[in-house]
């Protein structure tokens, strides 16, 4: 199985993460999107990463799709519960988790623009957004050591991977006079502990 990916993709590095987890071989292939021969668009007409290229040739995409593809290659250590109660919890934290990542990346997109073109109200918006994903996401993980019944998971996952690209793109960002770690101390506490998992060293995102 191959899988097209970029560097720092946060979607891309969640399917990274799940597959070292699962002790599931892939073959990474990293794709510069903006190439004329990027061959994402050949997987995925959306055109996005990451793309999980199949033996047989077949593509998978989204993320969410790739990892629950991957979570039942093999039965070691499932990151999505069985229980249907317990998976329902772990998706509701990966759909919060991606969309404060969907939101930071939509800031990070608008601001690579020449500032005359960049629309102030919508870099607001969406960064209202990631404030309050982050702060529903700050308050449920308050007193736990995982996000779902005390077990490591894909939802852990899915929140290592939103706050490493947060940290990336926008560790200089203050609330009040707060960084992100002052601001939201359970999610920094959280991410302290999973940066040292082998997972998360591996696919670490490049400045």
């Amino acid at each position: 199985m191959q899988l097209l990916y970029t560097v720092n993709s946060p979607y891309a590095r969640k399917v990274r993460i799940v597959a070292i987890e699962k002790h599931v071989d892939l073959t990474l292939n990293e794709v510069v999107l903006s190439s004329p021969d990027c061959p994402v668009g050949q997987h995925n007409p959306l055109g996005k990463v990451p793309v999980l290229v199949l033996d047989d040739g077949d593509a998978l995409y989204d993320s969410r799709v790739i990892v629950e593809y991957l979570d039942h290659r093999t039965p070691v250590a499932h990151l999505i519960p069985q229980d249907h109660s317990a998976k329902i919890k772990v998706r509701r934290w990966e759909a919060l988790a991606d969309g404060v990542c969907d939101a930071a990346v939509a800031v990070m997109l608008e601001q690579r623009k020449p500032e005359a073109q960049q629309s102030a109200g919508w870099i607001d918006k969406q960064f209202a957004k990631v404030t309050a994903g982050l702060t529903a996401l700050d308050d449920d993980l308050l007193k736990k050591k995982w996000c779902v019944n005390e077990t490591f998971s894909l939802a852990d996952i899915a929140l290592g991977t939103a706050l490493g690209y947060f940290d990336l793109r926008f560790k200089s960002m203050q609330w009040d006079g707060k960084y992100w770690q002052e601001k939201f101390p359970n999610l920094a506490k959280h991410y302290g502990v999973l940066v040292k998992r082998p997972s998360f060293k591996q696919t670490m995102p490049q400045p």
